[in-house]
């Protein structure tokens, strides 16, 4: 089932973790429909603009997969289909930066995360999006002591 023009369902679903631990990570028709707004808002317009694959190395999280994985169990907007994690490193050709700059100055989001890396790229891209309720958050994820924290970005 297409989410896009260019994005699957199945891309934005497989987890080797879900089929490894036999846990079921269907959305149910409510992230269904969260999934086809963030694919024609976010990814569509990047995939169009660039021109280049980009992969999902997260997308869709059943509540129990979320939690296999140690998300948060509570706020993760994986498990409600409204988030992405974008990699263009899974096929070359542009730079997480790139994406992470064309989301900022060009599209509607509700949360974009810079996810560790360096000051100059970061290893991927997290983005949410919600029909009609985009607080345009920006956020930097860094380790520090072995613990993930969270500052705005600059």
């Amino acid at each position: 089932m297409k989410l896009s023009k260019n994005l699957y369902l199945s891309e934005v679903i497989k987890s080797n973790t879900a089929i490894r631990l036999g846990i079921n990570n269907e959305p149910t028709a409510e992230h269904l429909e969260n999934l086809k707004e963030i694919a024609n808002n976010i990814f569509q317009p990047l995939r169009d603009y660039f021109d280049e694959p980009i992969g999902v190395s997260s997308g869709y999280r059943s509540i129990a997969l979320n939690k296999a994985i140690g998300g948060s169990s509570k706020t993760s907007q994986h498990s409600k289909g409204e988030a992405l994690d974008l990699d263009a490193d899974i096929f070359g050709g542009i730079a997480n930066s790139e994406i992470f700059d064309y989301i900022k100055y060009n599209l509607d989001f509700d949360q974009m995360i810079w996810e560790f890396g360096t000051d100059k790229e970061p290893n991927w891209v997290h983005v949410s999006y919600k029909k009609g309720k985009n607080r345009k958050q920006i956020l930097k994820a860094v380790k520090e002591n072995g613990k993930t924290k969270y500052y705005s970005y600059e």
